[in-house]
Parts: C-alpha cells; structure tokens; sequence
C-alpha cells in the first residue's frame, strides 16, 4: 500500500494508464469503500456532537430569561459566547493541525468539550455557565476547523460533494437532537440535568469517533512559523472566490442561528402560547437539513457549485416569507424549508472550499468557518435587537437584509471563471 503524500487534489493529472490509476485509488478513499463508510461515519459523529453541544442550549432561552431575570439579547450570550470563542479558536486549531496531524486534534477536541458541558450542568451561577460555555466553543473548534480539511485531503475528489454532505447532515442531526432533547427535557426536570445527559451522549460519540476514523494518509505537516501562517492568509484573500465564500459563511449561519434563537419567544407567546415540549419537538424540521445537505452536496458535484448555491438562497428567502404569516402551519412548513436551503447551501458552500483553495487548505477551512461562527455568534445576539424593537416582523426584517446579501454574493461566485483543470465547481 502506497503511503507517500498525495499531491492537491488540482494538481493530479488524469490517470494515464491503469497503474496511475491503481495508485490514485491507494492515495485516496473511494466511494463505496470499508474506509470511506467508516469516514464519513465519524464525521458524522464528530458532526452530531458539535451541533448538539452547541446548540442544545436555544430552547433554553426563554426559560434562562426567566429563572436569571435576563432578556432575550441577554440569554442568546450563552449560544453567542460558544460560537465566538469556536470562532476565535479556528484561527488556532486549524493552523496547529496543520502541523500536527487532523485525527489528533479532532479527537482531543470532542472530549473536552463534551467534558466541559458536564461541568457547566454543575455551575451555581449565570456567570459560571457562560465560562463554561465558552470553554465549549474553544474546544469544538479543533474538530469544526479540521474536520472539512480532513475529507478535501483523503476523500477522493470526485466524491468530496457527497462526504461533505453526510458530515453537514450529522451536524443538522446534531443540532436537531440537542434541540429536541433539551426542549423536552427541560418541561420535565431541571436545565442542569439536560445539559448533563447531553454531555454523556457527546462523550460516547466522541468515543465512536476516536475508535473508527482512519489515520490521514494525505497529511504534510506544515510549518507554524508566523511568517508561514500570514503567506497563507495572504494567499486566500488573493483568490477570487474564497473571500466571497468567507462572507457567505457570516451571514448565512447569522440568518439561521436568528431564526431558531427567536422562534421559541415567538410560539410561547401569545397568539400561539405552545408548551415548551411542543416548541422542543418543531426542532425535526432539521431532518429536512440531513436529507438537502447529503442530496444537493452531491447535486452540486454533478451541475457545480456555481448553479447550485443561489437556488438553496432562495429556498431559504421563501421559508423566511412563510414564517412571516400568523398561521401555525405556515409557520412549521416556513421553518422546514428554511432549514433544507440553510443546510443545502452550508453543504455547496463548504465543499467549495477545499475545491479553490490550492494550499494551506486548514488555513482556508479555518477562515470560512471563523466567517460561519462569527455570523452565528454577532447576528444571533444582534438579532435580540430586532426582537425588542420590532417582534417577528424586525426578525424577519433582519434575516431578510443578511439573505440578500447570501444571494448578492451567490450570483458573484457563479460568474468567476473555473479553476484550471476544474471543469465543475
């Protein structure tokens, strides 16, 4: 078995005869392979656990808003603070693991941060919870900024598209699960017992992830001379598309984590005063996010990325005008559709990342994903704002003007001209 480095998946010409075309095979993990299922099962993994630990804590707002006398802005910092600290430590993480190795700081990453969630179950005070929470985001950013450079270094590049989206479809699960969890948990016993089972679940998927992720084969290390580093940021913001696709990132994930920080006030008010069990369980429109991630990921790899995203931007502007109606139905299916072209779009979006950046592709994973978590992070609290002053309408208001710029910046990527060698990105 070859285990020499492969070259960038750009640089590899077309196989000449079926001796180049064993060794490509070697160098990278095909489709339909024992590896690739173990792959992208612990991708899936990884990816259920991030979101979950993330994101278990929104159908908690409204109760935290109440039991620590804070308002909706208020409560959102214990999402916002481990979003912004995961932003923050991309910048780190993704340029270690390029001098380490990706297995190692992915897997040090999930346990610590489900360890973290089951000491902030323990935190007496407000103030306790949220260092917590941002010790939560510092850790998961060691699997967020890797995991994407992981798959575009060992997955074949044929098959990129696909991987990419079973990994986003395990964090859309990831994040349905904790919202599901934790919203109908918390109608039954304490805040503080969520978070604790939540954090035992993360552990086990940890554990999962650990024991079946192959080792990279594609892996060269990188210096971390600061020098290197800044070469490498220089060089991305050069490229024509991956600044476009650092600021789809913000204002994409600031849309949807505005949507689903404030849906929950909405339908435990009046005229629709849901239970909280009621509002925990409308988190299953995420599967429509397993499902649209998974199929147009692979979609985009047939058409390119150019013809897809804007289509899933749209999808997501037509949720957003259905949650704008008072009917609880229209309301739900708004939601539902809003979520397949979030995650849709997240899916086309990521994945054209590791297609145009041609080296430092940790560096490059790092920065599109800072741009994500910061979005989640500044829009999710700003979106408070727009609550206070407007209700639903100056949510949607809000969404509305990020979404138009996510469609703005769409139309720009689709008329760049291809990489050379890539007839379809």
């Amino acid at each position: 078995m070859k285990t020499a480095v492969a070259p960038l998946a750009h640089e590899i010409p077309p196989p000449a005869d079926d001796d180049a075309r064993a060794e490509l095979q070697e160098i990278y993990i095909e489709k339909g392979t024992p590896a690739f299922m173990r792959t992208v099962l612990a991708l899936f993994c990884g990816g259920f656990a991030t979101f979950a630990l993330l994101y278990c804590v929104q159908p908690m707002m409204p109760l935290l808003s109440h039991e620590y006398g804070i308002n909706a802005a208020q409560s959102s910092l214990i999402l916002s603070v481990a979003t912004g600290m995961l932003a923050f430590g991309l910048l780190i993480t993704g340029p270690i693991s390029d001098r380490i190795g990706r297995k190692p700081v992915m897997v040090a990453a999930l346990f610590a941060a489900a360890l973290c969630t089951i000491a902030s179950s323990m935190m007496p005070s407000w103030q306790g919870v949220l260092i917590m929470r941002a010790l939560i985001g510092l850790s998961l950013s060691g699997l967020a900024a890797v995991a994407m450079t992981y798959l575009s270094e060992e997955i074949h590049p044929q098959h990129i598209g696909l991987a990419m989206g079973l990994y986003i479809g395990g964090n859309a699960i990831g994040g349905m699960s904790g919202r599901l969890i934790t919203g109908v948990l918390i109608d039954f016993v304490s805040w503080h017992t969520a978070m604790l089972v939540i954090g035992g679940l993360a552990l086990v998927a940890a554990a999962v992830f650990w024991k079946i992720l192959p080792e990279s084969r594609n892996f060269r290390a990188r210096s971390l001379h600061p020098r290197s580093l800044l070469d490498g940021f220089t060089m991305h913001f050069r490229d024509a598309g991956l600044p476009l696709l650092f600021l789809e990132a913000f204002v994409l994930m600031g849309a949807f984590v505005t949507l689903f920080n404030y849906i929950g006030y909405r339908l435990l008010a009046a005229p629709y005063n849901l239970d909280q069990v009621f509002v925990g369980l409308l988190s299953v429109v995420y599967l429509s996010g397993i499902y649209s991630s998974a199929k147009i990921g692979s979609l985009a790899d047939k058409l390119g990325r150019r013809k897809v995203l804007w289509a899933t931007i749209a999808l997501m502007f037509a949720g957003l005008a259905l949650t704008m109606f008072t009917s609880l139905l229209l309301v739900i299916v708004g939601m539902l559709v809003f979520t397949f072209g979030f995650f849709a779009a997240h899916s086309v979006a990521s994945s054209w990342i590791g297609r145009r950046a041609l080296t430092a592709k940790g560096q490059a994973s790092s920065m599109y994903l800072f741009s994500y978590y910061a979005g989640s992070s500044i829009a999710g609290t700003a979106g408070g704002v727009f609550w206070h002053l407007g209700g639903w309408n100056g949510i949607g208001l809000f969404i509305g003007a990020l979404l138009l710029i996510a469609l703005l910046v769409a139309l720009k990527l689709a008329k760049l001209p291809p990489l050379p060698g890539s007839a379809k990105v």
